[in-house]
């Protein structure tokens, strides 16, 4: 029978609260008998201890039979929800793939990534899952090389990737340059853009060029905005009268895009364009400018039943990052398959040129350590997404 226990770790003196919470997940067996409560409106872990959160505890006891490995999401804080779907999906895949190989344990990283990443080297895990936020990666990211354990984080910020870090998160430049290579396939050619002032923005941007060029189209103009309706709509109508353009890529929500449309089609019809952001907004299609637009993102087949699979399970909806968490551990359990308990992650296995495969599609990381997802490019339309360039199946 499978099961899901939790592990807490006592302090060393009783002077000493508890450090942070530690979620121990293991399973052998079969999947329909098991459940796993998610989180309740009450306090899901204790108040934060009044000791340094440096404070590491004796490590764990010795498993001979499985591979630890860590888990580190928020469990508490502003990002709690959303690391509980993470960790709820790494239990999913657990049970679903039936492996007795792999040892769980989950590391709140809102008491302090750091003290997280010092307290799971010290239990003996040998790979780490997560963080989540680039910051917390930057964090963990030394601890872990000093102690020769690979970190697989869900971010997507590429600056944290390399030397030992690989990258899981959806990163906006492959999204651009799949939708601009497909529109430039259907003959657009010259490209206008609406970035907002952020790191998003920023790095949208620079992709856009780049995919534009490669592609061989003409960058007509990239206008920027701040969080503001005003200067918004500036930027919206300076793209607008920026010259002849006959497609917009506008790198923001959708929400966004769809204040921004009208003025951006104001001096005639345009081509939009979006990114990975729209994959969560099926309701686009309710606004009549949107209808046409494309966007490119991982593709939603199997993330369908994953969700459903989870509202049964947990009583309500999951973050669309949850499917983070399950590739993960099914890479992870992939490579378990031939690497003994106790000894050292094969990192280098991660580099493998076929990739990967989840719920998320195929992917594989490149030398810099990022996962190179194999996307699709959706059309909006009245009753939602059409899928109208489907993602490689195959490397």
């Amino acid at each position: 029978m499978a099961e899901t226990a939790i592990e807490r770790q006592a302090n060393a003196a009783s002077r000493r609260k508890m450090l942070r919470t530690m979620t121990t997940l293991a399973m052998a067996g079969l999947l329909a008998a098991c459940q796993v409560v998610p989180k309740s409106n009450g306090p899901a872990t204790p108040p934060p201890p009044d000791r340094p959160a440096d404070d590491i505890g004796p490590g764990l006891p010795t498993d001979t039979d499985r591979h630890r490995v860590a888990l580190l999401v928020p469990e508490t804080g502003p990002n709690a929800d959303v690391g509980t779907a993470i960790a709820n999906a790494t239990t999913m895949a657990l049970l679903d793939s039936r492996t007795e190989k792999v040892r769980i344990t989950t590391y709140d990283t809102a008491l302090g990534a750091a003290a997280a990443a010092r307290q799971a080297v010290a239990d003996g895990n040998k790979l780490i899952l997560g963080p989540l936020l680039s910051e917390d990666v930057a964090a963990v990211a030394p601890i872990a090389r000093a102690a020769k354990v690979p970190v697989l984080s869900f971010s997507n910020d590429s600056s944290v990737a390399g030397n030992g870090v690989f990258i899981m998160g959806f990163v906006p430049g492959q999204s651009v340059e799949r939708v601009v290579a497909y529109a430039r396939g259907k003959g657009h050619a010259r490209f206008g853009a609406l970035v907002p002032k952020n790191v998003y923005g920023d790095r949208s941007a620079a992709a856009f060029r780049t995919a534009v060029t490669e592609a061989g189209g003409t960058l007509v103009a990239v206008e920027s905005y701040d969080r503001s309706a005003t200067a918004l709509s500036g930027a919206a109508r300076r793209l607008a009268s920026g010259g002849a353009m006959d497609a917009v890529l506008i790198a923001d929500s959708g929400g966004t895009a769809i204040r921004a449309v009208p003025l951006i089609k104001s001096s005639g019809n345009k081509q939009i364009l979006g990114t990975e952001l729209w994959n969560t907004e099926a309701s686009l299609g309710s606004n009549a400018a949107m209808r046409g637009a494309w966007f490119a993102s991982v593709s939603d087949g199997l993330y369908g039943q994953l969700a459903g699979k989870y509202r049964t399970r947990f009583g309500k909806a999951p973050y669309r990052l949850a499917s983070l968490g399950y590739d993960s551990v099914l890479l992870t359990v992939r490579i378990a398959r031939d690497w003994k308990p106790g000894t050292s992650f094969p990192a280098s296995r991660l580099l493998a040129t076929d990739g990967f495969g989840g719920i998320d599609g195929i992917f594989r990381f490149n030398n810099r350590g990022i996962a190179l997802r194999a996307l699709e490019v959706s059309e909006v339309g009245a009753g939602g997404f059409r899928v109208v360039d489907p993602a490689p199946t195959k490397w």
